[in-house]
């Protein structure tokens, strides 16, 4: 299975109080860090290598994280601190540990999908990237790519249209090239890349149905909690 490039170094400010002393991927879900959920899932999808780009607060991810063994998936840091290169530039710094081929996973997202399928469809599309796409009409966030016959058309997150009934899921696959590309040491986010790729002919998209969750809001958190309860 491909590696995880998991993006740990948000400021999580939609959950403050909750993140002022603690960051995002160690806020409490159902009595575990969100880390150790994230991680066991990694592992049971079969998983085993995980590059966390850290960044506010990452020597406590740092500490939790370790070596990995606790959670079956060896585990490895790269830093932006205190720069806040965002997503894109996050990835980029950490180049030297990056394989050829990886995944990207949103450091608030708890996805329960077949990670497997969507690594042999990015090695099927010959494409540079694939971003995962799922049919989401608003329901659990604002929605914000259009989508026609399985292939992305459009993919804005500050510019919404009436068309736009699928979202980011949260998980992409991605050439390592794509990030070499990008100017060392500079803020670039994660959407400005994606962008680039779908005008370059470059982005393949994995339709998914199982729904995401996040803990990137108070609310997915709430949803996030009960499902784990159950």
């Amino acid at each position: 299975m491909l590696p995880c490039v998991v993006l740990c170094g948000g400021l999580a400010t939609r959950l403050y109080p909750l993140t002022e002393q603690v960051p995002k991927s160690l806020v409490q879900v159902d009595g575990k860090p969100f880390l150790y959920h994230q991680l066991r899932l990694l592992q049971s999808q079969g998983i085993r290598d995980a590059i966390l780009c850290i960044g506010h607060m990452g020597h406590a991810i740092q500490s939790y994280g370790g070596d990995g063994s606790e959670f079956g998936v060896r585990l490895r840091y790269s830093s932006d601190a205190p720069l806040r290169l965002g997503t894109a530039g996050a990835i980029r710094k950490a180049l030297e540990e990056l394989p050829p081929i990886f995944f990207v996973l949103y450091g608030d997202s708890y996805l329960q999908c077949d990670y497997g399928a969507i690594a042999r469809s990015f090695h099927q599309s010959g494409k540079q990237a694939l971003m995962t796409i799922h049919r989401n009409d608003d329901r659990f966030d604002r929605s914000n790519v259009e989508a026609q016959n399985g292939r992305i058309v459009r993919y804005d997150k500050a510019v919404r249209t009436p068309e736009m009934q699928y979202i980011d899921y949260g998980l992409g696959v991605f050439n390592r090239q794509t990030f070499a590309e990008l100017p060392s040491g500079q803020p670039v986010d994660l959407q400005f890349v994606y962008q680039n790729l779908l005008a370059q002919g470059q982005l393949a998209a994995f339709e998914v149905s199982e729904r995401f969750y996040e803990i990137g809001s108070p609310e997915g958190l709430r949803d996030l909690e009960r499902y784990l309860a159950r």
